[in-house]
């Protein structure tokens, strides 16, 4: 007997109906039929007795179907286990956004149980790869919405205050938000976060938007861009791959200080015990650092964020 045979008997002695059972096994009326009476030809003994109307248990179907429902218990429990088992030994896979913060890469390695992924994506990628398991876990920037729409659980593991870069020129200190230009780019699908980001920030302090559409939110066009401009834009929070020339010249942002949350995430119902330690450790790591209290003066993050209750202190 094969296991399959099995959930097949089962779940026609449930319908009583070849046809219903034949759908929610997910298979063809004939070839449900061909397996179940290639099951009685194997037992030597009719299961089902059939007419035009109906299908009954027969005495030996009754017999069998005590024992075929422990069988198909126990083969479950069994898969079960050796997945749990599986699950709890293998590294959790732990995606980010072009980098990691140091420490967080030296507390994520093979003795925390942790795997960084090698695959570097988007935020709204990332959290797309945990919902779907492709992920245990992301450090990534998401909206409330899109986690809740998502079934993802976000903690709040660091804070980043966003400065300018601007001419080496602009007097030194602070510069204010409304002063600002934000690059928005056209390429949704790698600047999908940013660009949400960038826009509700202008829209509330009144930045200037610059459309562009060469990818210059980091790196040499970034850049250029603010060469061109010859006036202080706001910088991402990606890791700029190229070093910043003497020519420019960063600058922290006030009134209100934009605040970049990087969110833990991981599934709302993922309860292993692996997963919770991680993200305990992690969490208890960024505690210990200061990095989920935002500055003093006065800050701001989209109405979306998703840790905006958890924040304290005079937001925007």
């Amino acid at each position: 007997m094969e296991l399959r045979q099995l959930r097949y008997f089962v779940a026609v002695a449930r319908e009583l109906h070849f046809g219903r059972a034949a759908e929610r096994s997910h298979i063809s009326g004939s070839a449900l039929s061909q397996q179940i009476q290639a099951l009685e030809r194997e037992l030597g003994a009719e299961l089902f007795t059939r007419d035009r109307r109906t299908v009954r248990l027969t005495e030996a179907g009754r017999v069998l179907l005590e024992d075929a429902r422990q069988i198909l218990a126990l083969a479950e429990g069994a898969a079960h286990r050796v997945r749990d088992r599986a699950a709890e030994t293998t590294p959790l896979r732990l995606g980010y956004v072009s980098w990691l913060p140091d420490e967080v890469e030296a507390l994520a390695g093979p003795a925390a149980g942790l795997r960084p992924d090698g695959w570097v994506l988007p935020s709204h990628t990332q959290a797309d790869r945990v919902a779907d398991g492709s992920l245990d876990l992301a450090l990534a920037w998401v909206t409330r919405s899109h986690a809740e729409a998502r079934g993802l659980a976000a903690h709040l593991l660091r804070v980043q205050p966003l400065a300018a870069l601007a001419p080496a020129s602009t007097p030194a200190g602070p510069v204010p938000a409304a002063g600002l230009s934000v690059l928005v780019d056209l390429d949704e699908h790698a600047w999908s976060s940013w660009n949400r980001f960038a826009e509700e920030f202008a829209g509330h302090t009144g930045a200037a938007v610059v459309r562009i559409e060469d990818g210059g939110i980091v790196g040499e066009a970034f850049h250029n861009h603010v060469r061109r401009l010859n006036a202080p834009v706001l910088a991402s929070p990606k890791r700029h791959p190229a070093p910043t020339p003497p020519s420019l010249a960063h600058r922290p942002v006030a009134a209100p200080v934009p605040l970049w949350t990087w969110s833990l995430l991981h599934r709302a119902g993922d309860d292993r015990a692996s997963v919770r330690h991680a993200v305990d450790s992690l969490l208890a790591f960024a505690r210990g650092r200061g990095w989920t209290a935002p500055p003093a003066p006065r800050w701001w993050v989209p109405s979306d964020d998703p840790h905006r209750t958890v924040l304290t202190g005079p937001g925007g």
